[in-house]
């Protein structure tokens, strides 16, 4: 806990990734947890961030909106208690975008303060990355775990939908949102997970998958020359390790489940967000005004097709998982975009977040400009297990870790 404080106190200015530390707090319960004479759980002594769209009834909970500024509500969320009955140590609550959409925060990029670290997870990424903070929590509407554990170089899980209850989350698409975790190594997501999950499985060990569908899926061609190549290089390193590599046929339409996910999110969005709308519009960014317009004119109909498109997707994908064990696809289009006034395309995270399955950022070196690069490792929905004991033994096989900024 002091060295994680140390690092703030050190990198806080320039990675921003924090709205509220609770330091005083949380080293006192750390020294209690030193001097306790029984472990209290898996995570005893750890410290944790938590995204600040998630409840905390001892620090504000603000949801990155001025309309918050200095809530603090009456209960924590269900995930904060399952890892404070686990041991946990709550650090403080990291940056979020606007109620978790992509008006981009204040946090930088730990590799490169000048380029952005994602959303809309951005502070719990890039805590995790600079050494700030042992795992953090955030959530995933679109692409909000799996693209800013890309863009800061740690591994991210969006686990399937619902695994993880969403009990005190701040709504924004009952459809889609879904909490995920930020470590820097595959073992510690396996272990936040069971404490955080809905099951109570025990962790599998690292296990190699026998076959693999690589899916570079139809938007390849949007992705930049240094991302393919990782990728491939990656599939090509998989195949030397033992693994059978396949590029399976899928049926044409896959695109599709991008406007579907969209609209979705914004029909959803609109409603969740209606009565803050209400309250004070004029406290809206205009990049969400517009897309909460846009959801109020999605249609009855327009909605309902768009779920049906998605249902019929994911029995196509389930399908899949009876000849492969799990699926390789990008997690990004590339590096991190320089500059601070997007937060990146969710590209290649709006399908797997519309069908549910679980999925895990797995960083695979640096791109041209020295950021880094990441690959996307999705499992059979319900599969979460299988899917993190397979990308532990393919961290191990291939010495796939967290990149550290080159200030440490």
């Amino acid at each position: 806990m002091e060295a994680c404080l140390d690092r703030i106190l050190r990198r806080g200015d320039t990675v921003r990734a924090w709205n509220c530390v609770n330091a005083d707090k949380a080293l006192e319960q750390a020294r209690q947890q030193d001097a306790a004479i029984e472990v209290s759980g898996p995570l005893h002594g750890v410290p944790v961030g938590i995204k600040d769209i998630i409840d905390t009834a001892d620090m504000a909970t603000e949801y990155g909106s001025a309309l918050y500024r200095g809530y603090v509500p009456l209960r924590s969320a269900a995930c904060v208690h399952r890892l404070q009955k686990a041991g946990a140590v709550i650090l403080g609550k990291t940056v979020t975008t606007e109620f978790a959409f992509y008006a981009p925060g204040a946090t930088r990029n730990p590799h490169d303060p000048t380029h952005t670290p994602g959303g809309s997870s951005s502070g719990s990424a890039a805590a995790v990355a600079d050494g700030q903070v042992t795992l953090a929590l955030g959530t995933q509407t679109a692409g909000s775990v799996i693209r800013p554990a890309a863009f800061n170089g740690v591994l991210g899980y969006k686990p399937s939908f619902g695994d993880i209850p969403r009990d005190g989350v701040y709504e924004f698409a009952r459809s889609l949102d879904t909490i995920g975790v930020f470590a820097r190594g595959p073992e510690d997501l396996a272990l936040a997970r069971q404490v955080l999950s809905s099951t109570d499985a025990p962790r599998l060990p690292a296990q190699r998958p026998k076959r693999i569908a690589y899916l570079p899926t139809p938007m390849w061609g949007q992705g930049d020359f240094d991302m393919r190549h990782a990728l491939d290089a990656l599939a090509g390193a998989v195949a030397e390790a033992g693994v059978q590599v396949e590029e399976p046929e899928l049926p044409v339409g896959m695109e599709a489940l991008l406007d579907a996910q969209r609209m979705i999110m914004a029909r959803e969005g609109s409603e969740a967000l209606a009565e803050d709308f209400a309250r004070c519009a004029d406290g809206f960014s205009e990049v969400l005004s517009e897309f909460l317009a846009f959801g109020r004119s999605v249609s009855d109909d327009r909605y309902a097709e768009a779920l049906k498109l998605g249902e019929r997707w994911g029995r196509i994908i389930d399908g899949l998982f009876a000849d492969y064990d799990l699926i390789l696809t990008p997690a990004t289009p590339g590096e991190a975009p320089k500059g601070l006034e997007s937060t990146g395309d969710p590209l290649f995270n709006r399908i797997w977040t519309l069908l549910g399955t679980p999925c895990v950022s797995v960083p695979t070196g640096r791109g041209g400009h020295g950021l880094p690069l990441a690959a996307q490792l999705v499992g059979r929905r319900g599969g979460d297990d299988a899917l993190l004991a397979a990308t532990t033994w393919l961290c191990d096989a291939l010495g796939l870790r967290a990149l550290r900024p080159e200030h440490h």
